[in-house]
């Protein structure tokens, strides 16, 4: 029963869903997860399943980038070892290509074999598509996203783990308190945070199209805009991509964003269109997808404090904030979920790391 769970998630996106599957390893206690939304609900402020899910590198110099380059590292194990032991995980590995317009200079300074993303290889100028002054392939992986969230999920509760769905959104963190009378450790992994001003949503709107392909690809266009192709493995379609849109709540879609989606990823990868004989086709459109990443000044939100609930003669619980990820949740989660759970089981809030030296992180 949830009332007897020691430890309470808030959150079902794949933050929550990993963290929750970490803590109830580590600390063999009764788990619960409460949340509006799991795995197979559809809503635009459900960000998880929408999402186009691939690791991507990137240099990473500030004491922030290496923190969450850790992090990201972790996440490229635990899939790893995923991968080979679930094949209906909804994860693959496969090769990445990207191409800059406009590179800024840590870019350029990489080299082969530098980082942590295996294969990583800079491209010659003759290898490049017209326009591009910068690329690089490694080996990453991508995930079908829904069906990713559901192996999470069912994997939790395989193991005993409890969920609570609620009928919104919890206005609070007190709440919690009736709904896991026991918990004494709370983490928040609800996207947005409660009453925090730095998060806001990123509207993003990609296609999900039928025709398959065998890598990623990212580009960013000479006028600022970024094209992306991410296969969602096991028949799953691929997601063509994507906007950015800082602070836009709206809901729909818009077909001239689509047509310029697409328009794009032709370009930049021709062969997409062909079909099984080799001949040129077309898009093949499933659906477009709307989705609210869930983004914060000053970045993720990896935070250990107490929290006082009076209506329990002033017991104090442990309260973990594990937010605001935007665009990141997937590259972030198993490293988040780890340092959850050690902070969970009695271990001190990391401080940022120092070193200055180029590394490679997932991002989007």
């Amino acid at each position: 029963m949830a009332n007897e769970c020691k430890i309470a998630v808030v959150g079902a996106g794949v933050i929550g869903l990993t963290a929750a599957l970490t803590l109830q390893e580590q600390s063999k206690s009764p788990v619960v997860i409460i949340a509006a939304d799991f795995p197979g609900d559809e809503s635009i402020n459900y960000a998880s399943p929408w999402a186009g899910a691939h690791g991507r590198p990137a240099p990473a110099v500030t004491a922030q980038e290496i923190q969450m380059a850790q992090y990201m590292q972790t996440t490229h194990d635990v899939l790893y070892d995923l991968a080979a032991a679930h094949p209906g995980a909804g994860i693959q590995f496969m090769d990445g290509y990207e191409y800059l317009a406009d590179p800024p200079e840590s870019y350029t300074q990489l080299r082969d074999g530098i980082g942590s993303a295996p294969g990583f290889r800079v491209l010659t100028p003759s290898k490049l598509p017209h326009g591009m002054k910068w690329g690089c392939t490694y080996r990453t992986w991508s995930l079908n996203s829904p069906v990713y969230c559901a192996f999470l999920l069912r994997l939790f509760i395989l193991r005993g783990g409890k969920t609570m769905r609620t009928p919104a959104r919890l206005q609070s963190l007190a709440e919690v308190s009736y709904l896991a009378p026991q918990a004494d450790t709370v983490v928040n992994c609800s996207g947005v945070g409660f009453g925090d001003k730095d998060v806001f949503p990123t509207k993003g709107q990609t296609c999900l199209v039928s025709n398959p392909c065998d890598r990623t690809i990212t580009q960013q266009n000479a006028d600022g805009t970024w094209t992306f192709i991410i296969p969602r493995p096991l028949e799953g379609g691929t997601v063509i991509g994507g906007t950015k849109a800082p602070h836009d709540w709206s809901l729909t879609a818009s077909p001239e964003t689509r047509r310029e989606l697409l328009t794009k990823a032709a370009q930049m990868y021709p062969a997409i269109l062909d079909d099984k004989d080799g001949r040129s086709s077309k898009f093949h459109v499933i659906r477009d997808i709307v989705g609210r990443r869930p983004t914060r000044n000053g970045g993720f939100r990896l935070h250990i404090e107490e929290m006082e609930l009076s209506h329990r003669r002033r017991v104090k619980v442990k309260l973990i904030h594990a937010y605001g990820a935007g665009g990141s949740g997937y590259e972030l989660s198993w490293g988040v979920a780890k340092e959850v759970a050690r902070l969970a089981l009695g271990g001190e809030q990391e401080g940022e790391r120092a070193q200055q030296q180029p590394m490679l992180k997932a991002a989007l």
